[in-house]
């Protein structure tokens, strides 16, 4: 229970950020004694952004809702959790480098660079590959070992938490590449700031997961809850 309040909590402050930033919650014409020239206003976030964090805290609600089942299932004396595959942390490597990828093409959309642009866009998707593919190799591995689907409800939950989350991250390749065809085609990067932002909040976020489920799966969530609860009571 302590784990799905911390992830729901992170969850809360990243939003509570993002949505300062977008400056969606700023009223400057309730100020009192104060004129001001609604000229100078900065424009009001797209609805494709107020929209995008609309579905990244529903994503975020799935993914906590999962971890709290995992933490309730394990308490359980039947759990025997398998053992992560060595594969996963050269996984983690590559979502890490896939992430700083599309950061640096955001960064290139803003200064309107187009080949720093192409270089991030084509970095990051084929990191996000390497990514997809090893964890498909470590599948296959705990496949190899006797660890299937219907073994234990630990080995369910890895395949079901790895599964989601790749599905995820599949799904925000298939925006990657309309954004890269259309880069790549000779579209200018300002024209595609907006799709880029948007990727690459979705990389950094999507990373944050998956370091969190990480974290769940090795057991370090649970020793950290564990410590959480000495320290409480």
């Amino acid at each position: 229970m302590l784990s799905i309040l911390v992830f729901l909590g992170l969850l809360a402050v990243i939003a509570a950020w993002w949505l300062a930033k977008q400056g969606i919650a700023s009223k400057p014409w309730m100020e009192q004694g104060v004129a001001y020239d609604t000229r100078e206003f900065s424009p009001a976030p797209s609805p494709a952004k107020i929209g995008f964090g609309v579905f990244l805290a529903v994503v975020g609600t799935l993914f906590a809702l999962f971890i709290s089942a995992y933490a309730m299932r394990m308490q359980l004396p039947d759990w025997r959790a398998p053992p992560i595959p060595q594969v996963v942390w050269l996984n983690t490597i590559m979502l890490i480098l896939s992430s700083v990828a599309l950061q640096g093409a955001r960064t290139a959309a803003r200064r309107d660079d187009a080949d720093a642009l192409k270089i991030g866009l084509a970095a990051g998707g084929l990191a996000a590959l390497a990514f997809l593919s090893g964890q498909l190799l470590a599948w296959r591995q705990l496949m190899a070992e006797g660890y299937w689907l219907a073994t234990n409800s630990a080995d369910a939950f890895f395949y079901i938490l790895t599964g989601v989350h790749g599905i995820h991250l599949l799904g925000g390749l298939i925006a990657l590449a309309s954004t890269g065809s259309q880069a790549w085609r000779g579209t200018p990067p300002q024209r595609l700031l907006l799709s880029v932002d948007l990727c690459a909040t979705y990389w950094h976020f999507l990373l944050l997961v998956w370091l969190i489920l990480l974290s769940v799966l090795i057991g370090w969530a649970g020793e950290v809850a564990a410590i959480c609860r000495q320290l409480l009571t």
